[in-house]
């Protein structure tokens, strides 16, 4: 069974910061600005470890951010 990120999207959370995670592309980046961090999808089946994680350079970030309709400095949803 592969990971359908629109399931999850309520329940699942970074498990570093307990914050919420988009899917992007590959990735699922924590909403969090003070981490910034991407977990990686392999196989359809997300990478929930922290060491996997990777921080997200500031603008990416940002980018990512806008693109799912949330502030690109707080990581708050727009309404």
């Amino acid at each position: 069974m592969s990971f359908d990120p629109q399931n999850l999207q309520d329940i699942i959370a970074c498990p570093k910061t307990k914050t919420k995670l988009i899917c992007d592309g590959d990735f699922l980046v924590s909403v969090d600005p003070a981490t910034r961090l991407k977990y990686p999808i392999k196989d359809g089946i997300p990478v929930m470890l922290i060491d996997e994680a990777t921080e997200v350079p500031q603008q990416e970030w940002a980018d990512i951010m806008q693109r799912h309709n949330r502030h690109p400095e707080t990581g708050e949803l727009v309404s």
